[in-house]
């Protein structure tokens, strides 16, 4: 093999390891994009957040329908 061979075949592998990572961390970022999307659409507050901070008295609490 020649030289200019051996470094073409590096900078694609190169290449190709880079295009895995961005890949890895897109996919990363639509999984948490999904969980908080879940989350959301079952009621659920986000770790940190409280999403009731404004609202009123006795707003999210229980609901008895039994009554």
């Amino acid at each position: 093999m020649d030289m200019m061979s051996i470094v073409s075949g590096m900078l694609a592998a190169q290449a190709g390891n880079v295009q895995m990572q961005v890949a890895t961390t897109i996919l990363k970022s639509n999984a948490d994009a999904e969980k908080s999307a879940v989350l959301t659409l079952l009621g659920a507050p986000q770790q940190g957040a409280s999403s009731l901070a404004n609202v009123g008295a006795g707003i999210g609490g229980n609901l008895n329908i039994t009554a």
